[in-house]
């Protein structure tokens, strides 16, 4: 699936009859409060669709945040753009191809139009009893582990989260920054694990006046550092990569293929953070891993504190072999005392993550559990 690959035929083939179409919201308290550079959330509040077509039900989830902080894109704005402009573009006898082309004249809006092209995909995997990633050509593989560890009160605090992380074999551990809390937080870090794969996300809080500062950061040899200019930025990105040995990883401003290759032919970054949702959904993201590793730049599956259904999502998704880093992949239980599907994602002794065996996105949504977090439930169809 490649951009210079035909598409498959199930892209090409009815979408069928979808007697049911629902849009819910839920809300998920967290363990802890994850905090960023731009703010905290105490809970996960996520838009869900729901399908169903001869007897099978499939879900998408939408990454969008009920507030604009993180992005322009809310749970609100997505609703509207899902149930007023992409939905009445769902026309008897279309294809997914159909779909998407029609639905390419709405402008932006990538959280919405991923959240309803995963529910498509689910539906269609399930029909024929395949995992997504089977459906997408690739063969399941183990996924490796990474951690986010947002925001803590102190040092301390900081060390302790790592500690629990590398107790349980992730692969790579992200830490946030933000003013105030980079080159003395990190150096804590370094030097209590020395050999750890670290990386440091700063949301986009710093500007290319602060280069000599975020270069400072180079003695630690991090992984990467992520996003640390302005969200929509990528040419002073590329200036501030020449004057860092630290590889920068481009998140926020990255919304298709387009930007991923913007970005690399400015020499913007060195790494490339893919979040489907980000970018509109799982066939995009498979091709701009592919355009990724075509230039021998390293990719990753970003996280949104995703549910069940988002996590297992991009658990999928990682099948695809552009993906050479360890994504924002971690255990259900550090986020949710309860999820919505099972089973639960968990580390093996080796620190990584099966990937679902089932069909479609390869876990069993628990509608009971659903009810009791339910927000709201709005039947378009």
């Amino acid at each position: 699936m490649k951009n210079n690959e035909p598409q498959p035929a199930w892209m090409e083939e009815p979408l069928g009859n979808i007697e049911r179409i629902e849009l819910l919201n839920v809300s998920l308290p967290f363990v802890a409060p994850f905090g960023t550079s731009v703010a905290t959330w105490n809970s996960k509040d996520a838009l869900l669709v729901r399908l169903e077509a001869d007897g099978v039900v499939a879900w998408g989830e939408c990454v969008a945040d009920p507030d604009p902080y993180y992005a322009g894109e809310t749970t609100g704005t997505a609703r509207h753009i899902i149930k007023d402009f992409l939905l009445p573009e769902l026309k008897p006898g279309l294809s997914l191809a159909g779909l998407l082309e029609r639905c390419r004249r709405v402008r932006g809006n990538e959280m919405a139009k991923a959240a309803l092209e995963n529910a498509l995909l689910d539906l269609i995997a399930k029909r024929r009893s395949l995992p997504l990633h089977a459906l997408l050509g690739f063969p399941s593989r183990r996924i490796m582990s990474g951690i986010s560890i947002g925001f803590q009160d102190d040092v301390p605090a900081l060390l302790a989260q790592v500690q629990e992380a590398v107790e349980r074999g992730y692969h790579r551990v992200k830490m946030k920054i933000g003013r105030g809390r980079d080159v003395e937080w990190v150096r804590a870090v370094r030097e209590r694990f020395p050999a750890l794969a670290l990386m440091a996300d700063a949301n986009g809080d710093y500007s290319l006046e602060d280069a000599a500062l975020l270069a400072r950061l180079d003695e630690f040899k991090l992984t990467m550092i992520e996003q640390p200019l302005a969200y929509h930025d990528i040419y002073q990105h590329s200036l501030l990569q020449a004057r860092l040995r630290t590889p920068l990883c481009l998140d926020e401003s990255i919304h298709g293929c387009d930007d991923a290759a913007a970005a690399i032919a400015l020499k913007g970054c060195r790494v490339i953070n893919i979040k489907q949702g980000r970018v509109g959904g799982l066939l995009e993201a498979v091709k701009m891993a592919g355009l990724c590793a075509g230039h021998g730049l390293p990719a990753w599956s970003g996280g949104m504190d995703e549910t069940g259904i988002g996590r297992a999502l991009n658990i999928q998704l990682q099948a695809a072999p552009g993906f050479t880093l360890p994504g924002d992949t971690s255990e259900t239980r550090r986020y949710f005392r309860e999820d919505i599907v099972e089973p639960p994602v968990i580390l093996d002794r080796e620190g990584y993550i099966a990937m679902p065996a089932g069909p479609g996105i390869g876990v069993a949504v628990v509608e009971e559990r659903i009810t009791n977090y339910l927000l709201g439930r709005e039947k378009l169809r």
